[in-house]
């Protein structure tokens, strides 16, 4: 059994992937089975694909038109709004978004897809630093 954490810096919404930093801590780590989970409520985790930068920048898009700032007229029933405009619906993206995964791992690699990559999803307007815990199994 392993544990660390993960910090990753952004820069306002969007995935930001740190499969190289997973990959490196698990190097020499055996076969098992790697749980990562998000310390924050307006943040998320997924696997995407690392090949194509427009598959980051579309999804980043559609969250944005699936849950709109809370400024927008749509939005007008939300009452959690004195954190900005940009954090109820963070709230909400995280709650409809992974905040932990499970990732089986062969010989001290992630058993992931050609072009799979692990990310960490900002949905805040403003650059934060976030945290990820990572806990391996053998």
């Amino acid at each position: 059994m392993s544990q660390t954490e993960f910090t990753i810096n952004t820069e306002g919404p969007g995935l930001y992937e740190f499969t190289g930093e997973l990959r490196d801590w698990l190097s020499g780590q055996g076969t098992g089975l790697l749980t990562l989970f998000v310390r924050h409520t307006s943040a998320s985790l997924l696997i995407q694909e690392n090949a194509d930068p427009e598959v980051r920048t579309d999804l980043t898009e559609f969250l944005h038109r699936l849950v709109p700032p809370s400024d927008d007229p749509s939005m007008r029933y939300l009452t959690h709004t004195y954190e900005g405009p940009d954090d109820m619906p963070a709230h909400i993206k995280a709650a409809l978004l992974p905040v932990s995964l499970a990732i089986p791992v062969s010989d001290g690699r992630p058993v992931l897809g050609t072009w799979q990559g692990i990310y960490i999803v900002e949905h805040r307007l403003a650059p934060h630093t976030r945290r990820v815990a990572a806990h391996f199994v053998g």
